[in-house]
């Protein structure tokens, strides 16, 4: 595992995600400095990140110009997931009529074709489409979503897909710099050149035909330009950035990007202890490779599950005195010789701690935090599992969430505190499942459990919430 290449550690995730068409992603890591970097899959994984434990994220890295042409769902089901992290993000800004309309895509990729029976009328209140959502967002998705009548999940994210695409800041990279009068602008890499904005307007793109040269000398990045039409010379544009690491990593962006997409091969990396300057090169398959291995591709349709997105908060369905909700989970085979992992990202993570060598434990506590509203009171065990199962290695955290009141307990407040302990107490984590109860009369155990909380016992509403 500590001896073996980024590529090695690439291809068992995309295995694991049946993903083919794998050149457009990558794995990200973070450095010392909470800088995002992408793993080279030509190193070994130990010479890049100096840091214990290891923690990835799998992510788009070229962003393709048309996902039309991509060759299988799956990609650009994966390619849809990234873009949703990036409008959530702000990293792709979006108009109130575009949020409205990628949004409207997304529930009919999720949740197929509107039954008033089934979804009632604030069936898209607890999805997350923007930023700064509104109840004027959410009401315009569900009238477009209501005339999409047949039209299947694949059809769905082709068409979120090919609306994204216009976006103006679609598979932009940016890098914060300054110009030669030391004003803040960001530096752009995209899949057509290099472009340049100021409070956040473009004030200039240079295509990669324009561009001669790209190179970097301590924290300064410089670009020569080709001369224009009415132009007799060459001209060089320098950018400040906060540090060298950070003008090595803006070039080794560029040298990927303009080599994925504007070459049909790569360029080997040059040989000799003379060379100048630094011998990295993209050493991956172009665009114009992959596309050619993608229409070797054959095989069926690889069927796989579309995962739940982002929620505000639990979806509710009180029938009967129960709630439940299930999101995805994603677990890694463990007979792999990477072994002991766990996975993120916009929809995907993972991490490896090479100092680790058990993977099965269990923990259980009871949490300090303890709500109080009136005559309602809240207290939380928490419980850890570590455990192997079927070749899958599984972390699961168990949270049991019993509100105790003198009187009857409204199931409806007691959810909401539920819901905010929960929240609070794990606000980078997603619920994966709900499940509660409602108890008149606590039994032995649990009396004997709680008597320490809360001496006085009349009722109860138990809640279990699992996260990922």
């Amino acid at each position: 595992v500590l001896h073996c290449k980024g590529q090695a550690l690439m291809d068992v995730v995309c295995e694991h995600l049946n993903l083919l068409e794998k050149d457009y992603f990558g794995l990200t890591f973070s450095d010392s400095d909470s800088q995002k970097n992408w793993l080279d899959p030509s190193k070994e994984v130990k010479k890049q990140i100096r840091t214990s434990p290891w923690h990835f994220s799998f992510a788009v890295k070229f962003y393709p110009p048309d996902p039309s042409l991509l060759m299988e769902d799956i990609t650009r089901y994966y390619l849809c997931l990234q873009l949703r992290g990036d409008i959530l993000s702000g990293r792709l800004p979006c108009s109130f009529a575009t949020h409205a309309l990628l949004g409207s895509y997304t529930v009919q990729a999720e949740l197929g074709d509107y039954d008033q029976d089934e979804h009632g009328s604030d069936y898209v209140n607890d999805f997350r489409f923007a930023p700064n959502q509104s109840r004027e967002l959410e009401e315009r998705v569900t009238e477009l979503h209501r005339t999409y009548r047949g039209m299947t999940p694949a059809e769905a994210e082709m068409n979120f897909l090919e609306n994204a695409k216009k976006l103006s800041m679609y598979g932009v990279d940016l890098h914060h710099t300054k110009d030669s009068e030391g004003i803040d602008i960001m530096l752009g890499v995209c899949a057509n050149g290099l472009l340049i904005y100021c409070d956040r307007l473009r004030i200039n793109r240079f295509a990669w035909p324009k561009i001669l040269k790209i190179s970097y000398k301590r924290s300064n990045f410089y670009i020569k330009i080709r001369p224009g039409e009415y132009e007799q010379f060459e001209s060089t544009i320098g950018f400040k950035l906060p540090n060298h690491r950070a003008a090595k990593k803006l070039w080794k962006v560029c040298i990927e990007h303009h080599t994925f997409f504007r070459l049909v091969s790569p360029e080997p990396p040059p040989k000799g202890f003379l060379v100048m300057g630094s011998k990295f090169r993209y050493s991956g398959r172009t665009q114009a490779q992959t596309r050619q291995a993608s229409a070797l591709i054959d095989r069926p349709a690889p069927h796989f599950e579309r995962s739940t997105s982002k929620r505000y908060l639990l979806s509710r369905s009180l029938d009967g005195g129960g709630c439940t909700c299930i999101f995805n989970h994603h677990f890694l085979p463990l007979s792999h010789p990477l072994k002991s992992r766990t996975f993120q990202s916009p929809w995907f993570h993972f991490g490896f701690n090479p100092q680790q060598t058990g993977s099965v434990g269990r923990v259980s506590l009871i949490s300090p935090l303890t709500v109080t509203s009136e005559n309602v009171t809240s207290a939380t065990t928490t419980q850890v599992t570590k455990t192997v199962k079927g070749g899958y290695s599984e972390t699961r955290i168990e949270k049991r969430i019993v509100i105790t009141g003198d009187d009857a307990v409204d199931q409806h407040q007691a959810l909401a505190i539920a819901i905010q302990e929960a929240k609070q107490q794990h606000p980078d984590m997603l619920v994966t499942k709900a499940v509660v109860v409602r108890e008149t009369e606590s039994s032995a155990e649990e009396k004997h459990r709680m008597s320490e909380v809360h001496p006085s016992l009349s009722g109860h509403v138990s809640f279990l919430l699992f996260y990922p």
